[in-house]
């Protein structure tokens, strides 16, 4: 018989029972395992995932510090050598936009000299024009890198450069009609109208185109020759006055005993200068300035001589002479590598023309080529027009300023050429009109004065314009 339904259902369920519980383990046993493999899984991706995270961000830092020193570099770096990595400091071309650190040379060459300690006057506004001059370089063209291919990039420091302001004037002699109106009206006649502006600037300059000296023998076959007073240069130098060059075709009127009392006598009045020397060494040598933490080389060398024995030799006084421009080039290139301003007093072109000489354009370029940041000229005794050539000024000819009185009008006008420049060698221009009557330059306005500021910018290219406040600029 069969057992009863009730007893093979109890039969039934106790079978099913061990499978149901092997079943139910295997299952959660898989179960486990893929959430451990999912925890696994997830924990090893994670960590991946923020190591790369963290890497990156590493990465990342580490770039925008090295970006960040790497323009600091850029802007307060001070390299002594060319970006090439094939130049050296001894290259024939260096890298011009290099600036090196502004400190005393002590290897300048015999007859350079290095001024730290200006008047008090200029000193104390040196200091204030640190915190309150305006140094922005707003050059409308960029600064582009003598000697290489690349445009300089805009220095995003310039705002907070320190800055200078330079003032250059014309022509200056003591000597003749000019020197009997001195004896009468006194020898600070001829400042009277300055006021105190080269106090308050940081750097005056003129172009010294007389000897100074109580002897000396004329010099021949000249229809002028100069021969001017000690006493000139004490009114010179508390004007205000502090450099002049000395490059130039009258320094040597009075022979090299003349020239050797000029330079004496500029020594005991403080009033550095350039272009000439006791020897070619001295006479190309950069004069260094100090001024504001910038460092100021000055240099000055002429085109116009009357005789191949001007030049400065090995020992022989005389001038820099730049018929054969390599020596003056070196030196510009010496003191591109020492100083943080380059300026070149050029005297050059023809007398009361106001178009340029080839070779006007020819040397300027060269300078500016070798290292200068700015070249101003002279000679002509007339205003001739400006340049901006590779981001630098270019004044061809200031004209004169304290000189005799021609019967040429345009002899009569003249301007001071202002200079504001900041360490890396940008320079803003701007021009303030004179008429340099006899012995004295007197200070013009409007009608006038716009008459002068139109002039210079009709002799200078194009793209030049001069503002009616005198601020030149390019378009």
């Amino acid at each position: 018989m069969y057992p009863p339904r009730s007893q093979r259902n109890e039969g039934r369920k106790r079978t099913r029972k061990p499978k149901i519980g092997k079943a139910w383990i295997i299952t959660n046993l898989v179960l486990l395992f893929m959430i451990v493999g999912l925890f696994g899984y997830y924990y090893i991706f994670e960590r991946d995932s923020s190591g790369s995270l963290a890497d990156n961000a590493e990465y990342s830092q580490t770039k925008k510090n090295t970006h960040t020193e790497s323009a600091n570099d850029d802007k307060n770096s001070i390299p002594l050598v060319s970006e090439n990595v094939n130049e050296t400091k001894q290259s024939t071309i260096p890298d011009t936009n290099s600036r090196p650190v502004t400190t005393p040379d002590t290897n300048a060459s015999e007859g350079s000299s290095l001024e730290t300690n200006s008047s008090p006057e200029k000193e104390g506004h040196a200091q204030e024009n640190s915190s309150n001059k305006d140094v922005n370089n707003d050059d409308d063209t960029p600064v582009e890198k003598r000697g290489a291919e690349d445009v300089k990039p805009p220095n995003t420091d310039d705002a907070k450069s320190p800055a200078v302001t330079l003032h250059f004037i014309g022509d200056v002699q003591f000597s003749g009609k000019v020197e009997q109106r001195l004896e009468q009206k006194g020898y600070d006649f001829p400042y009277q109208y300055l006021g105190s502006m080269f106090h308050k600037d940081d750097l005056t300059i003129a172009n010294l185109e007389t000897p100074v000296t109580t002897n000396g023998v004329s010099a021949l076959n000249k229809t002028y020759v100069y021969k001017s007073s000690p006493k000139a240069l004490t009114a010179m130098a508390a004007a205000g006055i502090d450099a002049v060059n000395l490059a130039n075709n009258h320094i040597l009127d009075q022979g090299t005993s003349g020239l050797l009392d000029t330079l004496k006598y500029l020594d005991e009045k403080g009033i550095a200068h350039a272009g000439a020397g006791r020897n070619a060494q001295e006479a190309y040598a950069p004069h260094y300035f100090e001024r504001n933490g910038i460092k100021i080389a000055l240099l000055g060398a002429t085109r116009v001589m009357p005789e191949a024995n001007w030049n400065a030799g090995a020992k022989q006084p005389g001038v820099a002479g730049a018929y054969d421009s390599t020596a003056i080039v070196n030196s510009i290139r010496e003191a591109r590598n020492q100083a943080d301003l380059v300026i070149v007093i050029a005297h050059w072109g023809k007398e009361r023309a106001t178009a340029l000489e080839p070779h006007q354009t020819e040397l300027s370029h060269a300078f500016i080529d070798a290292g200068a940041d700015l070249v101003v000229g002279g000679h002509p005794h007339v205003l001739q027009g400006m340049e901006h050539y590779k981001g630098k000024w270019i004044a061809y000819s200031t004209g004169n300023f304290i000189f005799s009185k021609s019967t040429v009008p345009a002899t009569w006008d003249t301007a001071i050429f202002q200079a504001t420049c900041t360490r890396n060698g940008a320079c803003k221009m701007k021009l303030t009109p004179y008429r340099a009557e006899l012995g004295q330059p007197i200070p013009l306005k409007d009608a006038e004065a716009s008459k002068i500021l139109q002039r210079v910018a009709a002799l200078s290219p194009k793209h030049i314009s001069v503002g009616v406040d005198g601020t030149v600029s390019t378009q």
